[in-house]
């Protein structure tokens, strides 16, 4: 009997550590599979989300901060009318302005030189030539001339000083904080404002286009070399005050006052709509307030608490404000005619000049035209914003670059570089144009300015200023840990599986 066991079914199996899914080749074929795809995939990870940072012309913009514009100045002493003394008052006056130049700094940005000329010329358009003559009084003229009277020209010291004023005008840090920032276009929105619709001193309806026409008008046709002007204006019948006036008792009975305290906070931003238009112009608001009747007389009081003449008041940067109180006579008119308009309105044009940098006359100078701007008011203006513009675009591309500079992950794109290379370039021609053309040199100014601006609130360079690389690991550590540590596991774990079938190889 044979008893040779028949072939048992486990032979025909293969040994399950043979099989062709488990075997090291194959296992170490799909294990580097998934890091090939993960170093070729590497590449375009890298290139999605790194941030494209252009470099910037970082020294050019430094050499910028020490540049200051230069504006030629020509006074030409009329020699007809100084005779003799002409040639030595110019020479004095020159020496004075050199040593003016030194110790201050508003006359840094000017290149004074007094000369003589045979007869005063029509000086036209140069805004860079003045001349002087004598006359009974001192005043400026027409086309950039001064008439001075022979007690103002017979010392240099003098004339120097009322050049000086006119020229260079000192601005105190407090003028130029209520002046407001340069724009090339301004929208004026004229208000009359109407405390109590129920009030005996209501007004429904005033001449303001006649006003407008005598006291603005002049004013704003000379400066339309700097800005372009949109008008416009209404009339609200209930504008309450957020606060209760103080009560004070005098001779004639009560009045109420407004303290400095009170000024500051006067415009009822909650319940008075001041602009009727939707526009990114920026805008200067003229207020003409109607207190009601239980209110009037309304007026400002000093520190010590006393009423004042003044019934307007400035904000800087914001507009003016004029507190009308009526006379009896016209407190039941409901229509304020041109002439009730013209102390208001000229109080308009005096805080309109304040606010767009308009420097006033010095003590003791006329003018010949009282109500237009003088060449030497406006060409001061020019430069002062000229120089002012330059100033901003320097200090803003400074801004952009430092910025850069400090923070690794803000991008900069080819954007951001353009309006950047633009912007120096318009400062260099408003540099050049200095020389020849204040206008010109403001328009370029402008154009540096605007430039820069817009670099420095480009929305690109916002985008990941606020998201650092902390927040990156946070990020990407929960998506990419749980898929990284079993890979490099089995990695390792296949590495020394590869070590110990060699070394039992080579002991074979």
């Amino acid at each position: 009997m044979d008893h040779t066991a028949p072939p048992s079914a486990s032979h025909g199996l293969k040994d399950p550590h043979k099989l062709s899914f488990e075997s090291a080749n194959l296992r170490r074929l799909v294990l580097g599979s998934y890091w090939a795809i993960i170093i070729l995939a590497l590449p375009f990870w890298w290139h999605l989300t790194s941030i494209e940072r252009i470099a910037l012309p970082s020294s050019l913009v430094r050499a910028q901060l020490d540049r200051k514009p230069v504006f030629p100045v020509n006074v030409q002493l009329d020699k007809t009318s100084f005779r003799e003394s002409a040639s030595t008052l110019a020479g004095e006056v020159n020496r004075l302005f050199a040593q003016s130049a030194q110790a201050s700094p508003r006359w840094r940005n000017l290149d004074i030189h007094v000369g003589v000329s045979e007869s005063p010329a029509d000086q036209g358009d140069d805004s860079n030539t003045y001349s002087v003559v004598l006359g009974n009084f001192t005043a400026v003229r027409h086309h950039r001339q001064l008439s001075v009277s022979r007690e103002d020209a017979s010392s240099a010291h003098q004339l120097r000083k009322i050049l000086s004023s006119l020229l260079a005008p000192e601005i105190t840090s407090l003028q130029a904080q209520r002046i407001a920032q340069y724009a090339k276009r301004y929208r004026l929105a004229f208000t009359l404002l109407n405390e109590n619709s129920a009030s005996d001193h209501l007004v429904n309806t005033w001449d303001i286009q006649s006003a407008i026409a005598d006291h603005l008008s002049p004013i704003l046709s000379r400066l339309n070399v700097l800005h372009n002007f949109t008008i416009e204006s209404q009339v609200q019948y209930h504008a309450p005050l957020a606060f209760e006036p103080l009560q004070l008792a005098v001779a004639n009975g009560t009045l109420h006052g407004l303290t400095p305290e009170d000024l500051t906070v006067f415009v009822n931003s909650a319940e008075w709509t001041l602009s009727s238009s939707v526009s990114s112009d920026p805008v200067l608001h003229f207020v003409l307030f109607v207190p009601s009747a239980v209110r009037q007389p309304l007026h400002i009081l000093d520190t010590h608490g006393s009423p004042t003449s003044q019934n307007a008041f400035l904000l800087p940067q914001w507009g003016g404000i004029l507190i009308l109180n009526r006379h009896a006579e016209y407190a039941t008119m409901t229509h304020l005619s041109r002439a009730e308009l013209t102390p208001v309105f000229s109080a308009f044009a005096n805080q309109l000049s304040a606010l767009l940098g308009v420097s006033p006359l010095p003590d003791g100078i006329k003018s010949e035209d009282t109500s237009v701007l003088s060449d030497w008011q406006l060409d001061t203006l020019l430069r002062y914003r000229t120089s002012e513009n330059m100033l901003g675009s320097q200090q803003t591309l400074y801004s952009i670059v430092k910025l850069v500079d400090q923070i690794e992950n803000m991008p900069v794109d080819q954007s951001v570089r353009g309006d950047v290379h633009g912007s120096l370039t318009a400062l260099e021609q408003a540099y050049r144009s200095a020389v020849g053309s204040p206008v010109i040199a403001l328009r370029w100014s402008s154009e540096a300015l605007s430039l820069a601006s817009h670099a420095f609130f480009n929305p690109g360079m916002l985008a990941l200023l606020y998201f650092p690389a902390e927040h990156k690991y946070a990020v990407y550590t929960p998506l990419f840990a749980s898929i990284a540590v079993p890979l490099i596991a089995a990695l390792v774990r296949e590495f020394y599986g590869w070590r110990r079938e060699r070394r039992t190889a080579r002991n074979e």
